[in-house]
Parts: structure tokens; C-alpha cells; sequence
């Protein structure tokens, strides 16, 4: 196995971590420590599930960065950044810096300091508007996984 099909291997294995983490999130954990199923105190459940996340996704996250990178400088597409065929590539970049920013820049330093004050102040309109962001995310995550596999195997999206 050649170095850029490892890279590829681990790219796609990196981004089912991440997009299917985002999901299960999203689609079933949220919604849950919104009903109060793991408890009453949702703010304490949230972050022990997060807390236990946070690290895969951010792992993720690296790896998916670093085997994107590799395989755009290994294989010399950076022409393709100029070329609306290869929007994908754009809109793959662009959600790759959404979560990388939301994972190790606004969640630690932002978030983490002023979550127990909003979730504690209105914890019903906090738990809904923590779940309308990540439903936005996981569907710009969806469209643009879509795309760039579409893309990706020829198919041309202009």
C-alpha cells in the first residue's frame, strides 16, 4: 500500500468518526439529555457524554486535516481550488475549518466558560438552540460528504 492510498484509507476512516459522531449527537444524545432521560441535571449529563467525544472528534478531525493535506500536496491538485468542478474541495475545506474552529478554539475557550450560565438561566431555549446547531451542522456535514464523494468518483456537479 502506497502512502497516498493510506492516507485515503484513513481520510474517509477519520471523517465516518467524525460525520457519524456528529449524528449520533445530534440525532440521539441531544434529544435524549433534552428530555431529561439521562437525569435531571442535562447540563451534567451533556458534558459527561462530551467529555468522553470531545477527544475522538478532535482526533478526528487532525487526522482528516493532516491526510487531506498530504493527498492535495502528494498528488499536486491544487489547481483544482480554482475551478468551480471542484467546489466540493472548497466546501470540504470549509466544514473541516467550521468544526476544527468549533472543536479546539469556541468550545474550550468560549463555551466552556459561559455553558453552565446560559444552560442554568434558560435550560429549555439553551438544550433547543444547541440542538438547532448541531442539526445545521450535520446537515452542511451531510451535503458536503455527499458532494465531495460524488465529486470525487467524476461525477460533475457544474
Amino acid at each position: 500500500m502506497d502512502g497516498l492510498t493510506l492516507a485515503r484509507a484513513l481520510h474517509v476512516l477519520a471523517v465516518v468518526i467524525w460525520v457519524g459522531g456528529v449524528s449520533i449527537v445530534t440525532s440521539v444524545v441531544l434529544p435524549a439529555v433534552r428530555r431529561g432521560d439521562f437525569g435531571v441535571d442535562r447540563l451534567a449529563a451533556l458534558q459527561a457524554i462530551e467529555r468522553r467525544f470531545v477527544w475522538q472528534a478532535r482526533g478526528a478531525i487532525i487526522i482528516v486535516g493532516a491526510t487531506g493535506f498530504y493527498m492535495i500536496w502528494t498528488a499536486d491538485l491544487w489547481d483544482r481550488f480554482a475551478s468551480a468542478a471542484f467546489c466540493w474541495m472548497h466546501a470540504v475545506v470549509g466544514v473541516w475549518t467550521l468544526f476544527a474552529l468549533g472543536l479546539f478554539v469556541v468550545e474550550p475557550f468560549i463555551l466552556d466558560r459561559r455553558l453552565t450560565g446560559w444552560a442554568s438561566s434558560r435550560p429549555d431555549r439553551f438544550f433547543a438552540q444547541l440542538g438547532q446547531v448541531h442539526w445545521v451542522l450535520l446537515l452542511l456535514s451531510l451535503i458536503t460528504l455527499v458532494g465531495a464523494v460524488a465529486g470525487s468518483h467524476g461525477w460533475p456537479l457544474f
